[in-house]
């Protein structure tokens, strides 16, 4: 049972929780999202349109613009007429850091479906790129540091029980 626990305190705290964003742009309109960034803490994003028919390519209607910017209105990334995209950054200044979307006006007006994910300080790390081997293998080893004081105490425990229901000498 002590075992369960110190691994997923340990699964719990590898993990990183994702801030993806789903929200709907209407055409001719604007969002934006503001994230409190500290300085120099790395920052990653990604946007895409929602296919709303994955039957078929997605239609140019469906795309829009993205601005991203610091606390001072300086430009980190822009793009126009896309449908997928990212950016990465490290803060300069603590602050505000604000991502807009906008799609140009149509008619009849449509709506879209952006999925949008900006990660900032720990959570921006894209382990699957990071990771190599060597770091794997510090991980693992540093794990079971983690993992061997707990199980020689339950080889300790199991030890003990034994003594109080045998002849009173420890097994080992």
């Amino acid at each position: 049972m002590i075992l369960r626990s110190v691994i997923m305190v340990v699964v719990g705290i590898l993990s990183s929780a994702s801030q993806a964003l789903r929200f709907e742009l209407q055409s001719g309109h604007t969002k934006c999202i503001s994230e409190d960034i500290k300085s120099n803490s790395m920052t990653v994003g990604k946007y895409h349109v929602v296919n709303p028919n994955e039957a078929h390519p997605l239609p140019d209607s469906l795309k829009f613009a993205v601005r991203v910017t610091s606390p001072q209105g300086n430009s980190l990334h822009t793009a126009e007429k896309v449908e997928t995209g990212q950016f990465a950054f490290t803060a300069a200044e603590d602050g505000d850091y604000m991502a807009c979307f906008w799609a140009e006006d149509h008619s009849p007006q449509i709506i879209m479906t952006v999925d949008f994910d900006w990660r900032s300080g720990v959570q921006a790390k894209d382990w699957s790129n990071v990771a190599k081997k060597g770091q794997v293998d510090v991980s693992l080893f540093c794990f079971s540091l983690l993992l061997t004081p707990t199980i020689n105490m339950i080889g300790m425990s199991h030890k003990i029980i034994k003594y109080q229901t045998t002849s009173g000498s420890l097994d080992t």
